[in-house]
């Protein structure tokens, strides 16, 4: 149920910023909108605020939505209201109109970005484990609890960060310079190959095959110290490395708070290193009850977790780059995918988003608007393509009309059209197959 709930109310999303996009340009342009009907098919609910004005309408089949226009279709328009009909606009105004739609749902993934840059995103700290052996990643040298700071010289503070780039870069081929920062604090400056993966392995754990793993057991460094608390008054800060307790290594972070646990009230010496520097300090952790057993507590949390978040003009700056840069991906995954440099296996369709949607929806509201983001940048990408009877396929015809001074004859329309239907046929019945071959396949 959250899946089927998740996935409609992503689609009403989408679809009611994309064509309240088209409403508001036309009636910008002094155009009449005859109908707003979210869905197709048998009207549900219909509602005319004013006598002749625009029906709002909810159709029984959710999985699209249009705004009829006056005169859209070259129909009879009555001469005291034929300045209120599409077909009697200028190139210009009609251009705008059609290229509105897309453009709001751009509009839509940079309002998303924006909000979550500037409220905060948390994600996981891209801490490596030790590279299976002969991958990628263990040719290049890379170590255990080695984090990915840099790719190719843009910060990347996430897992979702270096998944994202990575497979950018996997798109163009060739190797990328990754800056990572190993267990003694130390910075350095690695090449990674990427060969061994292409973009079929795109839809699959391409990390893996290059040999980055998330590490199942991080390293004794400090992310977080509360104020206040016993490790706060003691002097430890965050990103401090604990190396020893009472003179006894400590070899991870579940090392380090076993240690901690185990000698509730009992003053602690720690050896840590902060900033490549060696200090002794001593710490007693708090009594505290868990379960009907005595446990100690210092207040302090592991270097996993990452905000990412920023000021409101840098939030824009990123939200923008977010959108172009994912834009830019789809076309190149698209283009990859029409010469066959790309499988068409990475094509999703309506099957796999719901799951999506349900798998994002279940862990939270943050990557539930993350995924909301990107399909409405995917729409507005799609929408945008030069294929009849899309948006882009309109746009394509008034090109043609600018040029050539006229516009498209009614018969290259009538055949672009059937063309465009069969085109959308072939990619939603490709999609569709690779969606039961997802769920139900070996």
């Amino acid at each position: 149920m959250l899946t089927v709930a998740a996935f409609l109310l992503a689609l009403v999303v989408l679809i009611v910023f994309h064509e309240y996009g088209h409403y508001l340009a036309a009636r910008l342009c002094g155009v009449k909108v005859l109908r707003f009907s979210v869905g197709f098919g048998k009207p549900l609910l219909l509602k005319q605020f004013t006598p002749g004005g625009t029906e709002w309408v909810v159709a029984s089949i959710p999985l699209g939505g249009f705004v009829k226009m006056l005169g859209e279709q070259d129909d009879k328009v009555a001469p005291e209201e034929s300045v209120f009909a599409f077909n009697r606009q200028s190139l210009a105004k009609r251009f705008f109109i059609v290229a509105a739609g897309p453009l709001a749902n751009f509009l839509l993934a940079i309002l998303l970005y924006w909000g979550l840059f500037v409220s905060g995103m948390p994600g996981q700290r891209a801490i490596l484990e030790l590279p299976a052996a002969g991958t990628a990643a263990a040719r290049a040298g890379i170590e255990r609890w080695e984090t990915i700071e840099k790719i190719d010289g843009v910060p990347t503070a996430t897992w979702e960060e270096v998944n994202w780039r990575l497979a950018q870069k996997i798109v163009e081929g060739g190797a990328v310079e990754l800056t990572l920062r190993n267990a003694q604090d130390q910075a350095r400056v690695k090449q990674l190959n990427l060969d061994a993966v292409t973009g079929d392995d795109l839809d699959r754990d391409f990390l893996s095959k290059l040999g980055l793993a998330p590490a199942k057991h991080v390293q004794a460094r400090l992310g977080k110290v509360l104020p206040e608390s016993p490790a706060a008054l003691a002097g430890l800060q965050a990103g401090d490395i604990v190396r020893a307790i009472d003179g006894k290594p400590i070899g991870d972070w579940n090392g380090f708070t076993e240690q901690i646990r185990a000698k509730p009230g009992q003053r602690v010496r720690l050896e840590v290193t902060r900033e490549g520097r060696t200090l002794p300090l001593a710490v007693t952790p708090k009594r505290e009850q868990v379960g009907g057993k005595e446990i100690g507590r210092i207040g302090v949390a592991p270097d996993v977790l990452v905000m990412v978040q920023y000021p409101l003009g840098q939030a824009l700056s990123h939200a923008l780059a977010k959108c172009w840069d994912t834009s830019v991906f789809s076309l190149q995954m698209l283009g990859r995918m029409i010469t066959g440099d790309v499988s068409w296996r990475n094509l999703s369709g309506p099957l796999t988003i719901a799951q999506v949607a349900g798998e994002t929806a279940h862990i939270g509201w943050l990557p539930y608007l993350i995924f909301i983001a990107l399909v409405s940048i995917s729409l507005g990408v799609i929408n945008l393509l030069p294929v009849p009877i899309l948006d882009g396929g309109h746009l394509m015809y008034y090109i043609v009309e600018f040029i050539k001074g006229s516009p498209v004859s009614s018969q290259a329309m009538d055949i672009g059209q059937r063309v465009g239907i069969a085109v959308l046929v072939l990619l939603m019945s490709v999609a569709l197959y690779n969606d039961i071959v997802r769920q139900f396949g070996p």
